[in-house]
């Protein structure tokens, strides 16, 4: 029996990072200045946006896992997965991420015509990822980035919403963050063997990798203040200025993820460490989440 294997394979844990998709309408259904005649037709496509994602990437996964078959197996962890283990053959692999893209395809165009183009060009992204970009240093990680900035803005067009360009910013800077902290998790990992894994591996150093997160983490929360200060912000939330106050929250979350990284080896997989891997780090989101939550709809 296949079917736990497959959905295994499709890796059903990491539909959280579509959580970005649906930030537009958690957001825009608190903003004073909108009509909230319509919020539920809003929210019902903005949760056929978040399913269409997750359908998108499960397909890339199904897709990347065939086409790196032989190096998963080489390497220590990704040996286990559905795919290099033979739980699951190539045949029912391709077929599995073909019926994934019809169905993202769908509930995309159920969301909104424009978000089916942005649907189908966030598979194209991440299929010419997984065949030839992800091979490419730097190419590699702001392909990933560049999927988060898809998500936030499918979310926008199914909510019918505006997102401000600080936030598209903060997310640009947050997914390099975490695509760089994966890099050199798996440098850590891999050390001198990473090259047989993957070649562009060997361009990445210990150095410039961490420089570069510094920077990042930087980045990520001047964007993030910025946002909440901005006038932009506190027009649409009727004056409300305390959001700044959920500052701390994700600086917090951001010193404790680098600790995590260079200490324990944990930036291999973001998803774990927001999935409980971490409970200090999921204690800081969650409260990053009700406060955030009373401010903005309190």
């Amino acid at each position: 029996m296949q079917l736990p294997a497959i959905l295994r394979a499709i890796r059903p844990q990491q539909w959280v990072k579509n959580v970005f998709v649906l930030a537009a309408v958690a957001f825009a259904r608190a903003d004073v200045s909108v009509p909230h005649e319509e919020d539920f037709g809003d929210v019902v496509r903005s949760l056929y946006a978040f399913a269409a994602f997750c359908l998108g990437a499960s397909a890339i996964y199904l897709v990347n896992d065939v086409l790196d078959v032989e190096s998963d197996r080489a390497h220590p962890t990704k040996r286990h997965r559905p795919i290099a283990s033979g739980e699951v053959g190539v045949p029912l692999a391709l077929t599995a991420s073909a019926v994934c893209v019809v169905g993202a395809l769908g509930l995309a165009w159920l969301a909104a015509p424009a978000v089916l183009a942005i649907t189908a060009g966030y598979i194209l992204l991440n299929f010419s990822y997984s065949v030839r970009l992800k091979h490419i240093v730097l190419v590699d990680v702001f392909c990933i980035a560049t999927g988060f900035m898809l998500r936030v803005q499918a979310g926008a067009l199914a909510a019918r919403a505006e997102v401000s360009h600080w936030l598209i910013l903060c997310t640009l800077f947050l997914a390099l963050f975490l695509a760089l902290c994966k890099r050199k998790a798996e440098i850590d990992l891999l050390g001198d063997e990473r090259g047989s894994h993957r070649a562009n591996l060997l361009q990445y150093t210990s150095g410039f990798l961490d420089q570069m997160v510094t920077a990042l983490a930087a980045c990520t929360i001047v964007c993030y203040t910025m946002y909440t200060v901005s006038d932009e912000t506190v027009g649409k939330f009727g004056g409300a200025r305390e959001l700044v106050y959920t500052v701390p929250f994700v600086v917090f979350g951001l010193a404790r993820y680098l600790l995590l990284v260079s200490q324990q080896k944990a930036g291999g997989s973001p998803t774990r460490v927001l999935l409980g891997g971490d409970a200090i780090f999921v204690a800081n989101a969650l409260l990053w989440v009700a406060a955030t939550g009373w401010i903005v709809y309190g």
